[in-house]
């Protein structure tokens, strides 16, 4: 029903699905790319040749972690 031809307003949470509905897809690759390149990045980080490089910042907290 309207009132002087005025529709009621979407309320907040309604409106924030028909923004994310067909977003979803690239929400889901965003975490799934993000996930990657973390665990690459760790991989990369703790490799052989980089693991005692001094210009590695976490060359210190992985010899700890090697020496235990």
């Amino acid at each position: 029903m309207s009132f002087l031809g005025l529709r009621k307003w979407p309320t907040p949470a309604r409106l924030l699905l028909h923004v994310l509905k067909p977003m979803w897809p690239f929400i889901a690759a965003s975490v799934v790319t993000a996930f990657g390149v973390s665990t690459l990045q760790d991989m990369a980080v703790r490799a052989e040749p980089h693991r005692s490089d001094p210009r590695n910042p976490y060359a210190s907290a992985i010899a700890k972690e090697s020496h235990h």
